[in-house]
């Protein structure tokens, strides 16, 4: 039976730091989708993605999921916004 035992050293509970800006273990990050109506047409932007991601293969993916025309565009306030054009 010694040889079953488990010592578990520390616990871990993936809430208790939530609301520390430091923490790198469940803390908020939020992605932002707004369908915005500009010069007739609708368009949808999604704002939030995290920088590791690879914007291009996002945009790859997205062009052939909804069958629209993609852009990422730079904003100096939001970073890198990918907006879809057309009907999602």
């Amino acid at each position: 039976m010694s040889e079953l035992d488990i010592q578990i050293l520390a616990a871990f509970h993936p809430f208790i730091k939530a609301n520390d800006k430091d923490s790198g273990i469940g803390a908020k990050e939020y992605v932002h989708v707004h369908i915005q109506q500009r010069n007739g047409r609708k368009i949808l932007t999604v704002q939030g993605l995290r920088k590791e991601f690879s914007y291009f293969k996002i945009l790859k993916d997205l062009k052939k999921e909804f069958c629209c025309s993609c852009t990422i565009v730079r904003d100096p306030k939001l970073g890198q916004v990918i907006q879809l054009q057309g009907d999602q």
